[in-house]
């Protein structure tokens, strides 16, 4: 049923849906693996230190198999598996424990803020970054949304996340012999995934329509429970729309640019006309990047409705609008003509007040010109209250990228401010790690972990023991990387002594070096090979072996990108770079995880100041590596030349003078510096200088760019909630 509640209707916001939902699962399973239903429809069991492997022991290949899908995995599994599990005494204790944190987090009182579950902090994003099962991410924005949710989470933050479900997620990765990428698609069922359709109180499916195409899109909502923060994600899947409007929530950043610009017409509009019939008023809409950033005109459109004049409303829609900018690539900003605008949007327009020049104006940084097109990052920084970079030096290019909205300020006064992003902590830091530290820690040192003197105590860390927790995560690493590299080489008949070169040169004990990100032209992963020779030389060391574990995804239509891997395939006819250089197909957030918890070194090379922030350097930080990266983003913030090594970050406007600078450096200081430090072994073989550096870095990042001081920034200073 279509229905726009008042705020003063039930709040019907799917949380019966979901336990509905796991009350049916658990209906179907062995009686003693119930609770393993209640747990599975919520993914803060993924957090959770003591229950992340709590449905793989049950079938770790069967878990493989559903991509780590917990709904999956209780449906899919034998028979004969289940009930050996409901015989494990141990792991029914497990299962019973973990559901006990659960409810005791879910019950714990929110942070006390005008924040409420009714008027929460809405976060609008085009993708999140969940868990592996939930595909609906394509890169670094969607993790960062993820960790934002989970954090939230952690400090009872009443939010609510709003996104689209992908009903074929993003592309699977293929590289051929060549290194080229090629995608494929697979169906997302979310009937089995941790999800559950949000029901009015008759029973149906709430629906909203939202304008587009001159027809009216009707979308449904679905609930996924992250901890305490829901994600309602919205889907045109619906009988009432033709085949056309059902593909707008077909696939995350589709190629074709009307289907596109009318999925962030759904996220903008949409979000807040599903919330609204949930009974959900929220007290911020936080636009995460511009592609949402229809919302506070949607917002301005109900403050009229109420019988506010335009200007009025605009300041109220203004005032509850927050806005993140996280690219300062073209790509990013995307712009649409005035018959693309015309086409997909129709009336909306008319619908807020503004005739079809006024709405055009705003989406433009010259409202007068004409040929201008529409962006929707104008539209997001006209709109908001509080707009924001994503590190402190994308803050200051934000602020002079987008200066003619405001071209009677200097540069410096422009208001666009910054919070860096920072990563969820429980999330990122692999088991051994986080064990290491919750004995020399304290108890509850997580919760404190945005407070400096709270990793004081990782000096007094015995260097052997961190030495022994680093060797242990990189033997991980290294076995999944060896066992992977061995399929992908097989999937494309590559020769059988390329096949077991991997077999003989991925070693347990080698410096790992990390090259893992978007593979987006700016991030220049071709200066591992552009001169092969450098390369060459630092994989022959035989005394002081070193080797790389590259991925990445490049966007389908980016021809360039997609073609990036090629020069390290070309490398394979050395062979110290077939036995010691991976490039590791279909990146993800699964072997996200693996590579930041087990590489020595993390590589970073883009070209300055093009890397809004980045986050996968931090997340290394956090599981004792080091990074060795161009001084842009979050590193130009974060290094101190004790805690790892920083490149030049001056921009040259010559790409390739700049290029042949930095490859030079990079390859000098590798060389000279890291490899020497990482291989000084003191009579008990631990490299003392290498693991003093790794507790600077541990130290120093720690409390920086955890999510909890990003988001604590956002509560006090964006939302302005205390």
């Amino acid at each position: 049923m279509d229905r726009t509640a008042p705020m003063s209707s039930p709040l019907l916001d799917g949380a019966a849906d979901v336990e509905a939902a796991a009350a049916s699962l658990a209906d179907r399973l062995l009686a003693r693996l119930a609770p393993f239903a209640r747990i599975a429809y919520n993914y803060r069991w993924s957090w959770d230190p003591e229950a992340r492997d709590l449905f793989q022991v049950i079938d770790p290949q069967r878990w493989e198999l559903c991509n780590g899908n917990p709904i999956r995995l209780l449906t899919e599994t034998s028979s004969a598996a289940l009930q050996r599990a409901e015989d494990d005494p141990e792991l029914i204790g497990r299962a019973e424990a973990a559901l006990s944190r659960l409810t005791a987090e879910l019950s714990r009182s929110p942070m006390a803020s005008r924040a409420t579950p009714r008027n929460p902090v809405a976060f609008l994003c085009a993708e999140f970054g969940i868990h592996r099962s939930l595909p609906i991410y394509a890169g670094g924005l969607g993790v960062l949304a993820g960790d934002i949710l989970k954090e939230a989470s952690d400090r009872a933050l009443p939010m609510v996340g709003v996104g689209l479900l992908y009903r074929e997620g993003y592309f699977l990765q293929r590289v051929d012999q060549s290194g080229y990428q090629h995608e494929y698609w697979r169906p997302v069922d979310p009937q089995r995934l941790p999800a559950a359709l949000v029901t009015g109180e008759d029973g149906d499916p709430i629906t909203v329509r939202v304008p587009l195409r001159g027809r009216e899109v009707v979308v449904q909502v679905w609930r996924v429970e992250v901890g305490r923060t829901p994600l309602y994600l919205l889907d045109a899947e619906r009988p009432e729309n033709g085949r056309v409007d059902r593909w707008i929530t077909g696939r995350l950043y589709v190629a074709d640019r009307a289907i596109r610009l009318a999925q962030y017409a759904l996220l903008g509009i949409g979000s807040l006309r599903a919330l609204r019939a949930m009974g959900i008023d929220p007290c911020i809409v936080h636009l995460n990047e511009g592609h949402g950033a229809l919302a506070p005109l949607e917002l301005a459109r109900t403050e009229m409705l109420s019988g506010h004049d335009r200007s009025t409303a605009f300041a109220l829609a203004r005032e509850r609008t927050v806005f993140t900018t996280h690219t300062p690539v073209a790509a990013g900003n995307e712009g649409y003509e005035v018959s693309e605008i015309e086409s997909v949007l129709g009336d909306f327009p008319a619908q807020v007040g503004l005739e079809a020049g006024g709405f055009l104006q705003l989406g433009r940084t010259q409202p007068d010109n004409p040929h201008e097109p529409f962006v929707m990052t104008p539209l997001g920084i006209k709109m908001s209250r509080f707009a924001n970079g994503v590190s402190r030096r994308h803050g200051e290019v934000a602020r002079q990228m987008w200066r003619p909205l405001f071209p009677e300020r200097p540069a410096d006064t422009v208001p666009i401010s910054h919070v860096t992003n920072g990563v969820h902590l429980p999330t990122w830091m692999a088991g051994p790690m986080r064990r290491l530290l919750d004995r020399h820690l304290g108890d509850g040192w997580v919760e404190r972990a945005a407070d400096p003197t709270t990793w004081a105590a990782v000096e007094r860390i015995p260097d052997a023991e961190l030495w022994e927790v680093r060797n242990r995560q990189r033997t991980t690493l290294v076995e999944l990387a060896r066992d992977r590299t061995v399929a992908n080489r097989l999937d494309r008949n590559d020769p059988r002594e390329y096949v077991e070169a991997a077999l003989r040169g991925l070693d347990d004990d080698a410096l790992t070096i990390g090259f893992a990100r978007r593979l987006a032209t700016y991030k220049r992963l071709y200066l591992l090979y552009r001169e092969p020779q450098r390369i060459v030389e630092v994989l022959d060391g035989a005394t002081r072996p070193v080797q790389f574990l590259v991925a990445g995804k490049a966007h389908p239509s980016d021809e360039e990108g997609k073609h990036s891997p090629q020069g390290l395939f070309e490398l394979r006819r050395n062979q110290a770079a077939a036995e010691r250089v991976s490039f590791l197909d279909n990146y993800d957030l699964a072997i996200a995880l693996q590579l930041v918890a087990g590489c020595d070194l993390w590589v970073n090379l883009p070209r300055p100041p093009l890397e809004a922030s980045g986050t996968s350097g931090i997340k290394a930080a956090l599981n004792g590596g080091l990074n060795l990266s161009i001084l842009d983003g979050w590193w130009a913030e974060g290094c101190d030349l004790t805690n790892g090594w920083g490149l030049p970050g001056e921009v040259t406007f010559d790409d390739s003078v700049q290029d042949q600078r930095d490859g030079a450096v990079f390859f000098d200081v590798l060389q000279n510096e890291v490899v020497p430090l990482f291989y000084d072994r003191g009579p008990d073989g631990v490299p003392h200088g290498w693991i003093a550096m790794v507790k600077r870095s541990l130290m120093t990042i720690g409390p920086q760019f955890c999510a909890t001081r990003m988001l604590m920034d956002y509560v006090d200073d964006a939302y302005d909630l205390r």
